[in-house]
């Protein structure tokens, strides 16, 4: 159990606000064609007036997404493979759309329950949007109920929780165990976490991670994926550090070298803290978050190794089409600063088919290494 939690009065809103930025980089992505994504304009308030992102937050934010969607998709055909139906939980969620892609897309049987977790604030702010749009609400399904104040919802397969992650999950999660339970523990589960453990203490998000494997431990399967940044005690990732604008990261390292170089503004403007990174200075040291934590197995990626020999060519090619784009060096420089983690953590009943899950080189680019 964790001690006491810290006071976050005043620290939490300038978290919130990085899901804005996400929001309007995943909005400017689907836009210009980088991903097909009809559902993230109604999270985005005025989303016809939102101008575009440079084009390395596009490509940032077209790796990051078409990676995680391998993965997820990968884990919804191994459940159907077992002869089950899987459950998604996504922890700090905010804006994200995944599951009206999934409940529109080649997957929908495969998916039992998405369940998304966030503070009370983001809930609210998407439990608004859901009701209010008719595409949105229309795939939730009957009855939509609306509880704890507007801050969470429940539908036959989709349920929006509030909670701060940061707190003992024995309480902060107490409402995906309670009957009947949200959260099934029989049931293949994937956790996703993107850009969410590195704003919490390095304690926290073991005592959040361990609770989900406890509770999975006897009968279940669990998988996690975590993206974020990392090594950020070299130059580059100082001035990713002094930034503090995380969502905005790719657009202002366009221009700056080193923190001096920083608009004062931007540091300002935020007071964000990223604890979570300090125990990962390479992504090499990625994976030990969860084999210290007994997970079966882990490996990470980088966005630049995952651009580089994960992605189809021909997507390549494709999205090369769509803007100009000079900054090389700079796209590289930034993309092998982030990272995406996978783990297992399995009985020893549960091996077999789900060691086979987990992003496979390219054969295109086998030669590479």
């Amino acid at each position: 159990m964790l001690p006491p939690p810290p006071s976050h009065q005043g620290g939490d809103a300038p978290i919130r606000l990085t899901d804005n930025d996400a929001a309007l980089a995943k909005l400017s992505a689907a836009r210009l064609g980088y991903l097909s994504d009809p559902f993230i304009k109604h999270f985005v308030p005025r989303a016809s007036f939102q101008p575009s992102r440079p084009p390395l937050i596009n490509i940032g934010t077209f790796v990051r997404t078409v990676t995680i969607d391998d993965l997820v998709e990968q884990w919804i055909k191994l459940s159907n493979k077992e002869g089950k139906r899987c459950q998604i939980v996504s922890l700090g969620a905010g804006s994200d759309t995944r599951f009206w892609r999934l409940a529109t897309g080649p997957q929908n049987d495969g998916l039992s329950t998405y369940i998304e977790v966030d503070f009370p604030e983001n809930t609210m702010k998407k439990a608004m949007a859901i009701k209010k749009s008719k595409d949105l609400s229309v795939i939730l399904g009957s009855p939509i109920d609306v509880k704890l104040g507007g801050t969470a919802l429940s539908s036959p397969r989709y349920q929006l929780f509030p909670a701060d992650l940061r707190q003992d999950p024995n309480i902060s999660l107490k409402s995906l165990t309670t009957a009947p339970p949200p959260l099934n523990p029989s049931l293949p589960t994937l956790l996703i976490c993107e850009c969410v453990l590195v704003y919490m203490q390095p304690e926290e998000s073991n005592c959040l991670l361990q609770w989900f494997q406890s509770y999975f431990a006897s009968t279940g399967v669990l998988g996690t994926i975590v993206y974020e940044m990392f090594g950020l005690g070299d130059s580059f990732g100082r001035v990713m550090v002094s930034n503090l604008k995380v969502g905005e990261t790719f657009e202002v390292l366009i221009s700056a070298r080193s923190p001096d170089e920083l608009p004062r503004s931007s540091s300002k403007a935020r007071n964000v803290s990223l604890p979570g990174a300090d125990p990962f200075p390479s992504y090499q040291s990625l994976p030990s978050r969860f084999l210290n934590l007994g997970y079966t197995t882990a490996r990470a990626l980088t966005l630049k190794e995952i651009r580089r020999s994960y992605v189809e060519p021909e997507e390549l090619d494709r999205i090369s089409k769509l803007e100009m784009l000079d900054e090389i060096e700079e796209l590289d420089l930034v993309l092998e600063h982030y990272a995406i983690t996978w783990g297992l953590s399995l009985t020893s009943s549960s091996m077999g088919t789900w060691s086979e899950w987990g992003l496979v080189k390219r054969e295109w680019n086998a030669q590479d290494d």
